[in-house]
């Protein structure tokens, strides 16, 4: 166990519960929901970029993706950096229009926005369902991401890493709610971008230059510094379908769009747009060329999620190595507190609420089953993770294309086209979530594209057909324009 590696992490998790506790304090007067899940639709235009950004970054970003890089090539790090315009496609798809329906209606979660748009409970249990699947699988992906960095880079092992990362998540969540986690986002996200820069410069050092460690990786493999990559991955439709999964598609997670009805004012969604996204230039390019040149001073690691822990207990001093594995920790604890309120959302105010709809007078319990169901939650997921994969990257992948073929129709078009009904909606999920299923499943790639393609397509036209028929149901005017 690597004491001096540990020590500045914990004086990370002490700030991250006192943040939880001074949240819990300021919590403000009013409905317990909308406070606990959304804030008071408070965020200010720092906070909006930063709690968008660290709640997309997440363990496969910080663990999986620079993984992938070493593995790879830079080629790797060309693809990552597709994934720059997320931010400003969610706000600017989302944002305002989105956040006027939501105060108009009252909503606090995005099965809340699809019931009023579409006016089906079969719509909202379809969608809640898909929802605890997908996020269950991606909570899982991110507990076992923080409990590898503290396997490899403290020592610690596994299933204490676990344990202490993942009661660590689940308690500070379950005290503070939507405000601990978007305050702590904050933070998160300049550790983020401070352990970014601590890295990438300490293995370009420790490569003998950006020259040295290109020409380490041309010895390795010629192929690790093309575009195409090593083992010739990154083919044309392997691109297209990676940035539908990791960009275009972002617009139909329910947690980034949860974060798009919590802001203040549109001054708040221009300043998030451009912080937001250059940051996340930053991360991506960061993390993963660290990652892709890290192959040229640790050559023979054979786990690739064991590649960053590896090159910052290698690359730097003890002190800095524990600041530097706070980075990650912060993208993984981001990613996952937001998951973990959205998965409490929508048992309690989706499912619970909206089969006994008296229930919402009495305060006390939904305090106490809000709270409670966000502990559960979190002790389920840790058990989930008790025996992980190999490379987290595909199953993280799984779950957000599985979020994207459910969600990205019904939310996109519920916006923007007057005459979508429940019927397009349903039949959308249904297909998209049937197909994404199957071809997942036998990992069938159709003309060499990644599930999630023909899954969006084949929804979109069931979304169309679906929509010929039934009740045409329209925005009202004033949110039509």
């Amino acid at each position: 166990m690597r004491v001096e590696v540990i020590f500045p992490l914990i004086i990370y998790l002490l700030l991250v519960f006192a943040l939880s506790v001074y949240a819990y304090r300021r919590r403000q007067q009013g409905s317990f929901l909308n406070e606990y899940f959304l804030g008071n639709r408070s965020l200010g235009g720092f906070v909006l970029a930063m709690t968008l950004t660290t709640t997309y970054v997440s363990a496969s970003s910080f663990i999986g993706g620079p993984g992938a890089a070493y593995k790879y090539g830079l080629g790797w790090v060309l693809l990552a950096m597709i994934q720059l315009p997320a931010v400003w496609l969610s706000l600017s798809v989302l944002g305002k229009k989105f956040a006027i329906l939501a105060r108009r209606y009252n909503a606090i979660t995005l099965n809340d926005m699809l019931f009023a748009r579409y006016q089906s409970r079969l719509l909202v249990w379809l969608a809640s369902l898909s929802l605890l699947i997908a996020f269950l699988g991606a909570m899982t992906v991110q507990f076992i991401g923080g409990a590898r960095l503290l396997e490899t880079a403290a020592g610690i092992p596994y299933d204490v890493g676990l344990l202490i990362f993942g009661l660590s998540i689940a308690l500070y969540t379950t005290l503070g709610g939507f405000r601990a986690s978007v305050l702590n986002d904050a933070m998160q996200g300049l550790m983020m971008l401070l352990g970014t820069l601590l890295l990438l410069a300490a293995v370009i050092h420790a490569a003998g230059g950006l020259h040295g460690a290109v020409d380490k990786l041309q010895q390795i493999d010629p192929a690790l510094i093309t575009p195409q990559g090593g083992d010739q991955i990154l083919s044309l439709p392997f691109m297209l379908s990676f940035w539908i999964l990791v960009c275009f598609g972002v617009v139909g997670l329910p947690h980034t769009a949860v974060r798009c009805i919590a802001y203040r004012d549109s001054k708040a969604v221009h300043r998030g747009i451009i912080l937001g996204t250059l940051v996340l230039a930053v991360l991506m390019f960061g993390m993963h060329l660290a990652g892709a040149l890290g192959r040229a001073v640790l050559p023979d690691i054979k786990i690739p999620d064991q590649v960053i822990p590896s090159l910052m207990i290698t690359v730097l001093p003890p002190y800095a190595a524990g600041i530097f594995l706070a980075a990650p920790m912060a993208a993984i604890m981001s990613t996952i507190n937001a998951q973990l309120l959205q998965s409490s959302a929508t048992i309690v105010k989706d499912l619970y609420l909206g089969v006994r709809p008296q229930q919402m007078q009495n305060e006390k319990l939904i305090k106490r089953g809000s709270s409670l169901t966000t502990l559960i939650l979190g002790l389920l997921v840790l058990l989930a993770a008790w025996r992980p994969p190999e490379m987290i990257i595909w199953l993280n992948l799984l779950a957000f294309g599985g979020l994207e073929a459910v969600f990205l129709w019904p939310l996109v078009l519920g916006l923007y086209w007057q005459r979508a009904n429940a019927q397009g909606a349903l039949s959308s999920m249904i297909i998209g979530a049937l197909c994404y299923t199957v071809l997942a499943s036998f990992n069938w790639k159709l003309v060499g594209t990644h599930p999630i393609v023909p899954s969006l397509l084949l929804s979109l036209l069931a979304f169309y057909l679906g929509n010929l028929y039934g009740e045409k149901r329209r925005l009202t005017s004033s949110l039509a324009s």
